[in-house]
C-alpha cells in the first residue's frame, strides 16, 4: 500500500469515528425533543378537560336551577287559576240563579243583576246575529258574482237547460271570444281609458284645488260656494243634464266663438264634454271629492303652512311643495273612486255620445251588439244570449278588479286618513 493511499485510510477513519460520536449527541437532542411536545400534549389535553368538566359542572348547576324557575311559575300560575276558580264558584251568580231569587233582591241588586244579566245575554246572542249580518251581507254580494260567472263560462244551450243550476255540465270560454270580437274590446277599452283617466286626473288637481281653498282661506261669498258644493252632491244629476247638454250642444263663451265664427260649437259626441265638466269640478261626483279634500286639507296642521310662508313660499307653492305630499293617500283615493264612477257610468256619458264610446254604454247594448254580430240582424234578444252579457260584464270589472288589487293597501290607507271609514 502506498503512502497516498495509508494517508487517504488515515482520513476515512477520522471521518467514520467522529460520525460515530456525534450519533449519540443527535439522539439525545431528539428524544429530549420528542419529551418536550408530549409535555406540552398532556398540558393541552388536561386543560381541555378541565374546560370540558366546568362545561358540565355549569350546565349542571344552571340548568336545575333554570328548571326550578320554570317549575315555580308553572306551579304559580296553576296556584292563581285555581284561586281564581274558587273565587268565581263563590261570587258568581248564574243565569238561573238572577231569575229565581231576582223577587228577594232589593232594588239596588235588582239593577245590578239586571245589567249583569242582559250583558251576559248579549254577550251570547251578538256573535250569531253579527255572523248572520255578516253572512246575509256576503251573499247578497256575492251572489251576483258566483251568478254572472257560472253563467258566462257555460254554452248557450245550457241556459234553456232545467238540469243546470249552478255547475254548468260542459266550462266554454268561447262566449268571452265572441264578446270580444263583437263589441271590439281593445278599442271600446282604450276609449273608455282615455275617457276615465284623463277625467279622474283633471277632477282630482281641480277638486283638490278647491277643498284646499275651502279649508284654509276665508273670503267673502265662501258659505254661498260651499252651500252649492252640499247642493251639487244632494241634488241628482237627472235635473241639471239637459241645460248640461244644451250648454255643450251649442258650446259659446259668453258669445265670443259666435262673433268669430258665426256658428257656436257642438262639442256633443266628443271627449272634450266630459273633459270640461271635470275641469270646472262639475264631473261625476265632484262635490263628494271636494267635501273629502275640504275635510282632510282642515285636519292638517296649520304650522306647516307657516313654516312654508317663513321659507317665502306662496300660497299655491305651499300647497304643491308641503300639502300635496302629506295628501297624497286622499288624492289616491279620490283617483279611484273617480275612476270607479267613471267606469260604470253609462247615464251621463250616454246623454253626450249618440254611439256606444265607453264599456259602460257597450254592456248596456250588449244583447243585441252580440245578436247582430251572430246573425246580422236584430229581432229581439232571446234568454240565451244571457251567457253573453254576463260574459262581457266580468270583462269589464277585470280592469277595476285588477288596478284595486294593485292599490290596495294605498286606498285602505287613504280612506281611513281622509275620515271616510268614521
Amino acid at each position: 500500500m502506498s503512502e497516498k493511499d495509508l494517508e487517504q485510510f488515515g482520513v476515512d477513519a477520522q471521518q467514520t469515528d467522529d460520525a460515530a460520536a456525534a450519533a449519540p449527541a443527535d439522539e439525545a437532542t431528539t428524544e429530549a425533543i420528542g419529551e418536550a411536545i408530549a409535555e406540552i400534549n398532556g398540558e393541552a389535553d388536561a386543560a381541555q378537560a378541565e374546560a370540558k368538566d366546568a362545561d358540565a359542572l355549569e350546565v349542571g348547576v344552571i340548568k336545575p336551577i333554570q328548571t326550578g324557575k320554570a317549575e315555580s311559575k308553572r306551579a304559580l300560575k296553576k296556584a292563581e287559576k285555581k284561586k281564581a276558580k274558587e273565587m268565581k264558584n263563590i261570587y258568581h251568580v248564574s243565569n238561573w240563579q238572577i231569575i229565581k231569587n231576582y223577587r228577594n233582591y232589593n232594588a239596588q241588586e235588582r239593577k245590578h243583576y239586571k245589567y249583569i244579566f242582559r250583558r251576559r245575554i248579549t254577550d251570547k246572542v251578538w256573535p250569531v246575529f253579527r255572523f248572520l249580518i255578516l253572512f246575509g251581507l256576503g251573499f247578497v254580494i256575492l251572489y251576483p258574482m258566483l251568478y254572472m260567472l257560472s253563467t258566462a263560462i257555460r254554452p248557450q244551450a245550457e241556459m234553456t237547460d232545467p238540469s243546470v243550476m249552478w255547475i254548468p255540465k260542459e266550462v266554454t270560454f268561447n262566449n268571452f271570444v265572441v264578446v270580444w270580437q263583437a263589441m271590439d274590446f281593445p278599442k271600446v277599452l282604450l276609449q273608455t281609458v282615455l275617457i276615465n283617466v284623463v277625467c279622474s286626473m283633471i277632477q282630482v288637481v281641480t277638486c283638490g284645488i278647491t277643498g284646499y281653498g275651502f279649508a284654509r282661506f276665508k273670503f267673502k261669498g265662501q258659505g254661498l260656494l260651499f252651500g252649492l258644493v252640499i247642493l251639487q252632491i244632494i241634488v241628482p244629476v237627472q235635473i241639471i243634464l239637459i241645460p248640461l247638454y244644451m250648454q255643450f250642444r251649442f258650446f259659446d263663451i259668453f258669445g265670443i266663438i259666435k262673433l268669430f265664427t258665426g256658428n257656436a260649437v257642438n262639442l256633443v259626441s266628443t271627449p272634450m264634454a266630459l273633459y270640461l265638466q271635470a275641469f270646472f269640478c262639475n264631473g261625476i261626483r265632484a262635490g263628494l271629492f271636494i267635501l273629502i279634500f275640504r275635510q282632510f286639507f282642515r285636519g292638517l296642521p296649520k304650522e306647516l303652512e307657516d313654516a312654508a310662508y317663513l321659507d317665502g313660499c306662496g300660497p299655491f307653492m305651499t300647497f304643491i311643495r308641503v300639502m300635496v305630499p302629506n295628501a297624497k293617500t286622499s288624492f289616491l283615493t279620490v283617483f279611484i273612486f273617480s275612476i270607479v264612477w267613471y267606469w260604470n257610468d253609462s247615464y251621463v256619458t250616454g246623454m253626450f255620445f249618440n254611439d256606444p264610446y265607453t264599456i259602460a254604454m257597450e254592456i248596456d247594448k250588449l244583447g243585441t251588439t252580440v245578436m247582430k254580430f251572430l246573425t246580422g240582424e236584430v229581432n229581439g234578444m232571446a234568454s240565451d244570449y244571457l251567457v253573453y252579457i254576463e260574459a262581457g260584464c266580468l270583462m269589464s270589472l277585470l280592469p277595476i278588479l285588477i288596478m284595486y288589487i294593485i292599490l290596495q293597501k294605498q286606498f285602505i290607507e287613504g280612506v281611513e286618513r281622509s275620515g271616510l271609514a268614521n
